[in-house]
């Protein structure tokens, strides 16, 4: 399981340097999917498989709108890759920086982060995970339905200002 877990932290190290180096729209979106898979196995390993499922699904739906209009808005005939000089040159310096930083911060920052939610399972009548998905139904009902609103609302306001006011996006609605 550690290997599983080290494998799962490297895959999202390496998936957060693709998205900081692509100017690209498609490999960016590529890379942040990598990402939420990838951290979304973290969340598993560490006992928390509801919650990750949650996230996961939550998440690919935001990608994929941000990766539509986002694709629509800068559609490039040649857009550029890993391959190219300008983006490998900016993902050497993004690893060389995230391999210096853990060269300064690795004393024992890693000791007690491999606990997982359900490590005192005998003890316990619900799982881990259980816990704040009643209480995220319950109680916060309402700031899920305000925070949809508000994401709708952005949506239209970014659409309206990335066209104009000519050429507006709402026009035909």
């Amino acid at each position: 399981m550690t290997y599983m877990m080290c494998m799962f932290m490297l895959g999202l190290v390496l998936g957060l340097i693709v998205v900081a180096s692509n100017p690209s729209p498609y490999f960016g979106a590529l890379g942040l999917v990598v990402v939420s898979g990838m951290g979304c196995g973290v969340l598993v390993g560490h006992g928390a498989p509801f919650l990750s499922l949650v996230l996961f699904l939550i998440y690919l739906g935001g990608m994929l709108v941000v990766f539509a209009y986002s694709a629509a808005l800068a559609a490039e005939p040649f857009p550029e890759t890993l391959g190219s000089r300008p983006v490998a040159l900016h993902a050497g310096l993004y690893s060389v920086a995230v391999s210096l930083g853990a060269a300064v911060f690795w004393g024992g920052w890693h000791s007690s982060s491999w606990v997982t939610a359900d490590e005192l399972v005998e003890f316990s009548v619900f799982r881990g995970d259980m816990a704040g998905v009643g209480l995220m139904y319950s109680a916060g009902g309402w700031m899920l339905v305000l925070g949809a609103w508000v994401l709708l609302l952005t949506l239209f306001v970014v659409l309206e200002l990335s066209r104009g006011l000519s050429r507006g996006t709402l026009r035909a609605v």
